[in-house]
């Protein structure tokens, strides 16, 4: 007979709106999922539901997302406003010990979050793709275009360079990038091209920019590489052979966290809950074990 696991879905107040959340699952030590953008929605990181046979798991569309408010007031879209949002989440959601699983800007969030509130609540740390530096992840993403073809590299330039990234032409040149770097799948699963389909332009463009390769916006010089070392919860630092990220931006942040781990997934680009999803997923309950039996 199949095991019919629960499914809650509802809005919570946080500042400036309200956020959508959907739970999956039930009983063990949570598992609360971050997802990217800035702008994104959780759709793409739904594979996590994989891991809700073993304990609850918990996505929500930060504000501006999916289908939480979006509020036009764009001063809202800083790092500031969602670490706020973050603890608000967890308060409401009663999230007395849990994982906190982010999936690169996700990830970002969940390292600010750890580092101002420094919660006891939170009993893992768990990153895909994650950058400590805005700077170093824009240099990193400036080396691989350079290794596109040229005519890619030169139709991304323009069109950045005028202004013009909303052009299929451009679109279209990004997305060889993203084949490659992004997901390596094909087809794209669903729930990625959903989140492409549902993202906020106002809330990407207004903390980032125009693409990955152009970091113009609010969280341009975020950099928290300095003080990794105040990150005491166990970590599993997580990326892909071909990710957006560099491997050795990826290594020094293992090395700069005390105790971490590191896990590279060799046919992966940033999406390696989706290239390889059942390695991933076993990747995860494994070090979610090892946390538990120690912690708890």
């Amino acid at each position: 007979m199949a095991m019919t696991i629960r499914v809650r879905e509802g809005m919570i107040d946080v500042p400036a709106g309200r956020v959508w959340y959907r739970s999956v699952g039930d009983g063990g030590v949570p598992l609360l999922c971050l997802h990217g953008g800035p702008g994104m929605t959780h759709n793409y990181i739904d594979p996590l539901e994989d891991l809700a046979d073993r304990r609850e798991v918990i996505f929500y569309d930060q504000l501006g997302c999916g289908r939480s408010d979006k509020p036009a007031d764009t001063s809202l879209w800083t790092v500031q406003h969602f670490v706020r949002e973050l603890e608000v989440v967890r308060s409401a959601l009663q999230l007395e010990h849990f994982h906190l699983f982010g999936s690169s800007w996700g990830g970002m969030l969940a390292m600010q979050y750890l580092l101002d509130y420094q919660p006891a609540s939170v009993v893992g740390l768990l990153m895909a793709g994650s950058p400590a530096s805005m700077p170093r992840w824009v240099e990193g993403c400036q080396e691989l275009l350079a290794e596109m073809p040229s005519e890619v590299r030169e139709v991304i330039e323009r069109h950045e360079a005028q202004g013009f990234t909303s052009c299929p032409e451009y679109v279209s040149a990004v997305t060889v990038f993203y084949q490659k770097h992004l997901c390596r799948l094909q087809p794209w699963p669903t729930g990625l091209e959903r989140t492409f389909a549902e993202m906020s332009p106002i809330v990407y463009e207004t903390m980032n920019g125009p693409s990955e390769f152009t970091v113009t916006g609010r969280f341009r010089d975020w950099d928290v590489f300095d003080r990794l070392n105040e990150i005491k919860v166990p970590t599993l630092v997580m990326g892909g052979r071909y990710d957006e990220i560099r491997l050795d931006h990826l290594t020094e942040m293992h090395t700069a966290i005390a105790g971490s781990e590191l896990v590279i997934f060799e046919d992966s680009g940033h999406t390696p809950f989706h290239d390889e999803r059942a390695l991933f997923m076993r990747t995860v309950n494994d070090f979610l074990d090892r946390v538990e039996s120690q912690a708890l």
